[in-house]
Order: C-alpha cells, then structure tokens, then sequence
C-alpha cells in the first residue's frame, strides 16, 4: 500500500473517530438552542471555554512528547509511555484534590454556579486520565478501538442529554409523584448538559482503564525530563491555542454590559458553531497526519510529500468553505431553529476562513515538530495569542461578537503566514502556492459574492459552487489519478 493510501485509510477512521461523534453532538445544538435559550446557552459555551484551556493545562504537551519520544530508538517504548502514564495520573490526582476543595473561591471569582464548577473540575479530570490510553492507541495503529470508544463516548453524552432534556420533562408531568418528577428541574437546564458530559467521561475512562494494567505504572526520571523539556513549548502552544480558540467567547461575557453579555455570547456561540464543518475536517486530518508526519520524516522525497498533501487539504478545505457559505441558509434553519440567534450568522463566513487558516497552519507545523524546534510552535502560537487578546479587548466593546471573528482569523491567518515563512529557513518545503492561493483566494472570492452580494441566494451559490468544483476537477485529474493508481 503506498503511503497515500495509508494515510488517507488512517485519516478516514480517525475521521470516523471525530466527524461522527461530532455530527451526533451537533444534534444537540438545535434542543439547547431551543431549550436552554440565549442566555444559557452563553453560560454553557463560556464554561465549556474553561474546559478547553484546563485540558490543554492538564495534558501539558504530554501527548505531543509521546509520540516523539516513542519513535526515538534510545529510549525504551515501555519506559516512555509508562512514565507519561504516571506523570498525567499523579498531576490529574493532584489538580482535583486541591481544586474540589477550593471549587467554592473558583466559582465566586469566575462568576459561576459552584455546582457547574464542580461538575467541569470532574470532567476534566476524567478526560486528563484517558489522555495517554487514547494516545496509546494511536501510537500503536488502533484506529478502530480510539474511533469505536470516541464514538461510544459521544452516543452516551448524546443519550443522556435526549433522557434529561426530552423524556425526564414528558415522565415527570406525567406522574408528578414519581422519582422523574423530583430530579427534574424546570430552570436552570443547563446543568444537564455537565452532568451528561460528566456521566460520558467516566465511562470513557472505566472503558480505558484496562490499558492502565497495559501500560503500567514506572517512572523513568531521565525520560522525564527530556519529555517534559520537550513538551513545555508545546503546552505554551497549547496554552496559546486555547486562548485563540475559546478566549472570545470568555471574554465576550467579562467585557459586554452583565445584561446582555449571556445572551449576546450565546448567539455568537450558536453561531460560532457552524464553522464545525472545517473544524471537523481539519481535526480528522490532523490525527491521521501527525504520526505520519514524524513515521515518515525521514523518507527521501518527505518534504514533496507534505507539500502535496498540504495542497490537497487546502483544496478540499476551500470547497467545504464555499459550501457551508453557499447553503448557510439551509444549515442555519436545522441547526439553530430559533431565529433569535441569527443576528449573528454575520460571522460565520469569517470563522469558517478562519478555521481553514488554523488546518493550513497545522500542516505547515511539520517543519518545527520533525526538527524538534517546537519552541517556534510556542512562539507562533503566543504571537496569535496576543493578537486575539488585543483585537478582543479593543474591539468586542464597539462591535460586540464581530470583533471576536475578526479577531479569531487575524490570529489564525498571522499565525499561518508566519509558520510558512519561517519553515522555508529551518525545513523548506516546496509547496505549490500558485495553485494553494489560487484554490484559496478563488473559495473566499465566491463565498463573498454569494453571502456578502448576492445575500445567499441559492441559484447563484450553486453556480459558483459548481464553477469550483469544474476547475478543481480540470486541474487536478492527470495528478490525483497518479496518486491513486500507486
């Protein structure tokens, strides 16, 4: 099998892995929408905006140094992922201890129901404790088992959200003596969308716990603080993502008016969650890409390889782009039925270029993580992180959420940018940016004119979506024929 072929296997089950649970959950966007309202749903979006940057801190890069120091020939493979195994239980074990007996001060400082509080400190260390099993898996070519127990994961979450949601309410009125009837609650409804997270994780992690007796319990000091060293610019990187990621919509609720800052995240963050469609792409490409990216660093024609690949994801990236833009209309009516929440479909266009920037960026990232100079992967990522922090304090009190996807695609378009210039110094690459400007320039260019001019009409949407797909098509034949008949 060529490694093409390969790749594009793994990609599709660790697409399976992420796009499926993905498009599940997405279901439950319309009943929070509908039940839980503006204002909820910005507490929830908020919150869960902790989450992504307390996970990043519990994880602290360690994945990354896994599948690095695994591929190294001077290090033992058991010794190396035991060792991660034990840091993370120990950290984890740690962090929970003193954070649940201080949950009290964190929920009064971040403005936040002590229950909520309680329930995201759980779920974040039940995510931490399965970090290094799933990563296990990856490293040991079980795309299968990581995509069966994702989904698994998300089916659950999905479940207990349609119980309390849809069924509790229906039993509970219809014997209000009954158990239903008192675990029922009729405000405040977001707290079940944290205990369904909740009641997921910890199944996630009863499924994974079996690779704990796998893996074993050592600790190899040595190895520890070469990973740990390693692993440190990528938790910074980390940390800086989370920022770019989830940061507006904290910030959206510290910086707007206390009346309206709920309810104004909550569009944004409803809206926000049409530009999945490339998020979900993107991730599924990622996984598959990153161990292949370092299994094959050391092939003769690697860096033709990793320019080709990035041509083609900035292809298929673009298309859903124009897409998305070009059926917005539709996407809007299935995923957020309250028309309420679409003042701020406005912003779409702009996070779905934005994500797309952030999959180009990750692609362009094999320069600095075959090279071990993840270092520069921190800087890049702090750099955009300081450009979100800037263009959000400036701009959310003028322009409210708009300033928040300004600020999302100046980071993320920066931090591409800065990423190719400096892999040309350290690992040049020979990427065809006639044809991945082109490809790009011509999707934004259309999906201006169909939402922007021709304010998503359909007919003409459709028109220039199939004028795309023609000239992708024209191109690139003669090539992907090529790369599949190896």
């Amino acid at each position: 099998m060529s490694i093409f072929k390969k790749l594009f296997k793994q990609t599709f089950i660790y697409g399976l892995a992420t796009v499926l649970p993905r498009a599940l959950a997405i279901f439950l966007v319309p009943l929070y929408v509908l039940v839980l309202g503006k204002e909820q749903f910005g507490v929830y979006a908020s919150l869960m905006a902790f989450l992504i940057l307390g996970n990043v801190m519990l994880s602290y890069g360690m994945e990354t140094a896994f599948f690095r120091f695994i591929n190294k020939e001077e290090f033992q493979k058991e010794k190396v992922q035991s060792t991660a195994l034990t840091s993370l239980t120990i950290t984890t074990l740690l962090f929970l201890i003193i954070t649940l007996f201080s949950h009290q001060e964190i929920a009064s400082f971040l403005n936040f129901n002590s229950e909520y509080i309680v329930y995201g400190l759980l779920i974040l260390g039940l995510d931490a404790l399965v970090v290094i099993p799933f990563v296990w898996l990856r490293a040991n070519e079980k795309p299968m088992s990581y995509a069966i127990i994702k989904i698994v994961n998300v089916c659950i979450n999905l479940g207990f959200n349609l119980f309390f949601f849809l069924l509790l309410p229906l039993w509970a009125k219809k014997d209000p003596s009954s158990v239903w009837a008192t675990i029922n609650i009729e405000e405040g409804k977001v707290v079940y969308v944290f205990i369904s997270n909740l009641i997921a994780s910890g199944i996630t992690f009863l499924i994974l716990v079996s690779l704990y007796l796998k893996i074993k319990f050592s600790f190899d000091s040595l190895i520890w603080k070469k990973m740990i060293r390693y692993a440190f610019p990528v938790l910074i990187a980390g940390i800086a993502f989370s920022i770019n990621e989830a940061f507006d919509k904290i910030l959206l609720r510290y910086l707007l008016p206390s009346d309206i800052a709920d309810s104004e995240l909550g569009m944004y963050a409803a809206c926000y969650k049409l530009g999945v469609f490339i998020t979900l792409f993107a991730t599924a490409f990622r996984l598959g890409i990153e161990p292949f990216f370092f299994n094959h660093s050391k092939a003769e024609n690697a860096k033709e390889t990793y320019a080709t690949i990035t041509k083609y994801f900035t292809i298929l990236g673009s298309l859903i782009l124009l897409f998305v833009v070009v059926y917005l209309d539709i996407f809007k009516r299935l995923l957020i039925p309250d028309s309420s929440f679409w003042e701020a479909l406005v912003i779409v266009p702009i996070i779905l270029l934005a994500n797309l920037c952030l999959g180009i960026y990750h692609n362009l990232s094999v320069w600095y993580k075959v090279t071990d100079r993840t270092k520069f992967g921190a800087y890049i990522s702090v750099f955009g992180a300081i450009i979100t922090l800037v263009l959000n304090f400036t701009l959310i009190p003028i322009i409210s959420y708009k300033g928040s996807a300004i600020a999302t695609l100046a980071a993320y378009g920066s931090m591409m940018v800065i990423s190719y210039f400096l892999g040309r110094k350290y690992y040049k690459v020979p990427y065809d940016l006639k044809k991945i400007g082109f490809y790009l320039l011509l999707s934004v260019g259309f999906s201006v004119l169909s939402f922007y001019i021709f304010e998503s009409n359909l007919w003409i949407g459709t028109a220039l979506l199939i004028v795309f797909l023609g000239m992708i098509f024209f191109s690139e034949k003669n090539e992907i024929k090529r790369i599949i008949s190896k």
